[in-house]
């Protein structure tokens, strides 16, 4: 039995969409133009968007008109996950490269951020978070030696919460995060495989365990066209 009218054309649209016919973000042709196309009736091509809405692939701007969706990766800043965490959600397995890993004394601002005392050392990882071989993210990490004395290069290849929970057995309770679009350096570019003219989104953050000790101080460098920041704001 032939599938109805109206998946059939949702079929062909999404086609459309994943051959990279119609892009991320642009307006999909109207109603009565679709319906011409398709030689269906307005109705039946309702239905079609309806369920392509449903699915994720379009979205409805009231108003403006319908667009296909942008596939970024939604990062909820109140949430807190590691990138690890947050591509399993999403059914991705990440691969974390692992670009400088050093162990050295922590400079004033990284002393200051995790409240060290002169002379001690941290060890200092430069991450390349990686899904289906695109780089996403580039992560410096600075953990004090003191708590982390036998951290390793195959550690930071891991999941580093992983390792902090269950091997170290510390319970993590808090991040705070500042998040400021900036203009990547040469380096962060190359590593991000952008331009350097391509303004990104940088994370400074802190994390706490549950008896408020500070145990890492982080800078991200987040893709803006792979990835998008949501927050939620309640009137009180």
């Amino acid at each position: 039995m032939a599938a109805p009218l109206y998946r059939r054309i949702a079929q062909q649209i999404k086609e459309e969409i994943q051959s990279g016919i119609w892009k991320e973000g642009e307006a999909i042709p109207t109603e009565m133009h679709l319906s011409e196309r398709y030689e269906a009736s307005r109705v039946t091509v309702r239905q079609a968007i309806k369920g392509l809405v449903e699915e994720g692939l379009l979205e409805k701007v009231q108003g403006s008109g319908t667009y296909v969706k942008e596939q970024k990766i939604e990062h909820n800043i109140f949430e807190l996950l590691s990138f690890t965490e947050e591509m399993r959600r999403l059914n991705k397995e990440p691969v974390n490269k692992i670009l400088h890993f050093e162990l050295k004394e922590a400079d004033d601002h990284v002393k200051r951020m995790l409240k060290l005392a002169d002379g001690d050392k941290v060890f200092y990882v430069r991450r390349q978070r990686l899904v289906d071989d695109i780089p996403y993210v580039v992560e410096d990490t600075y953990l004090p030696v003191s708590m982390f004395p036998n951290l390793s290069y195959g550690i930071m290849a891991g999941s580093k919460y992983d390792y902090i929970e269950e091997e170290v057995g510390m319970k993590i309770k808090d991040s705070f995060q500042e998040v400021i679009p900036i203009l990547p350096s040469k380096d962060i570019a190359e590593a991000l495989t952008v331009e350097d003219s391509m303004p990104i989104l940088k994370i400074q953050l802190y994390s706490v365990f549950v008896d408020g000790t500070i145990f890492e101080y982080s800078e991200n460098y987040f893709k803006s066209d792979e990835y998008k920041f949501t927050l939620r704001a309640s009137r009180p």
